[in-house]
């Protein structure tokens, strides 16, 4: 469950300004990057990881997982994912497998989320 579900309708104060929004599609997950503003002008990021899901009845849902990366942060988050991946890379079968867009597309909008 995500705080704005315990907050209620105090969540969109807490909203920041959308200055800059990249999604990334990868298979069945997107990927939003998106930059907000502060009410004091200051930048944060959240990445939000957004997958497709069908329910019994038929009806597609998004499971949602967000994480808000703060600049004072970047360098050091930046560095702790490098070194991850070039761990993957160098001690497991690294292969990319790349799916184009009939054979991976989420078909997720940045407006249904």
């Amino acid at each position: 469950m995500y705080r704005e579900d315990y907050d209620g309708g105090y969540a969109q104060d807490r909203s920041g300004e959308d200055v800059y929004s990249k999604p990334v599609r990868a298979g069945k997950r997107t990927y939003f990057f998106d930059v907000k503003a502060t009410k004091g002008n200051d930048y944060y990021l959240t990445i939000t990881e957004s997958k497709r899901r069908i329910e019994r009845d038929g009806r597609y849902t998004y499971d949602k997982h967000k994480i808000f990366l703060y600049k004072e942060d970047f360098q050091k988050f930046a560095e702790g994912l490098q070194d991850a991946v070039d761990y993957i890379k160098a001690n497991c079968a690294y292969e990319v497998v790349e799916k184009n867009e009939e054979d991976g597309d989420s078909g997720v909008t940045f407006e249904e989320l």
